[in-house]
Formats: structure tokens, C-alpha cells, sequence
């Protein structure tokens, strides 16, 4: 019983000795590394998930707080779960879209009217 060791690099055996070609050895098809692309893309998507609950949080306690607010704060969650690398941002929005929903809840209590008034 023979055994033939054989290396990609470096071919032993009778037939080298002998002067026979070797045979061709099937290539490997090349590794081939995970595309970051998709990762980097919504990587970036939840960082502009997280700014954008943030502005719009601020803007929701000047005006449309019943719009923005709760939009604020499904972007946050949003960002949160697809692991933003600005967390603060995004709980930042998310405590801002709460202010807004707080801020409408008072001025409801206070007013009886979902309606601002800024003037006398």
C-alpha cells in the first residue's frame, strides 16, 4: 500500500520522479469575502433614523406635537433596533417624541383643545 501526499505548491511522488506531467489539479473557486456594502447601508440608515427622530422631536414641541411626536418616537425604536452607531441620538428623540405627547396631553388638559394659542 502506497500513499501519495499531494500540495498545491509542491507535487511527490513516482510521477515526478519518472518525468510524467502531472495532472492538473481543479482549481478552487476563490474565497470570496461577505459584501460589507449591505451592513455599511443600514448602518447609515438607522444613524439617519436616529437624527431625523431627534429633529423632528425638537420641532414637535414648537408645533405639530400630535404628528411629530409619535413619528419621533417609532423612528427612534426604528434606529434602536437596527443598531445605530448613535444611540443618544436616537434616545434623544425618543425622550423628545414623549416631551411632545406630554406637552399635548397638558395642553389639552389646560385648554380643552388640541389647537395652539400663541397669541391673546
Amino acid at each position: 500500500m502506497t500513499l501519495t501526499l499531494i500540495d498545491r505548491t509542491r507535487r511527490t511522488g513516482p510521477d515526478i520522479d519518472q518525468g510524467v506531467a502531472p495532472e492538473a489539479a481543479p482549481e478552487a473557486p476563490p474565497a470570496q469575502a461577505p459584501d460589507p456594502a449591505p451592513r455599511r447601508a443600514a448602518g447609515r440608515e438607522a444613524d439617519g433614523l436616529a437624527v431625523a427622530s431627534f429633529v423632528l422631536g425638537l420641532i414637535g414641541l414648537l408645533a405639530f406635537n400630535l404628528l411629530l411626536g409619535p413619528t419621533a418616537i417609532v423612528m427612534a425604536l426604528l434606529s434602536l433596533a437596527r443598531r445605530t452607531r448613535r444611540p443618544g441620538r436616537a434616545y434623544l428623540g425618543l425622550a423628545l417624541g414623549v416631551a411632545d405627547l406630554v406637552v399635548l396631553a397638558v395642553l389639552v388638559t389646560v385648554n380643552g383643545t388640541v389647537a395652539w394659542n400663541l397669541g391673546a
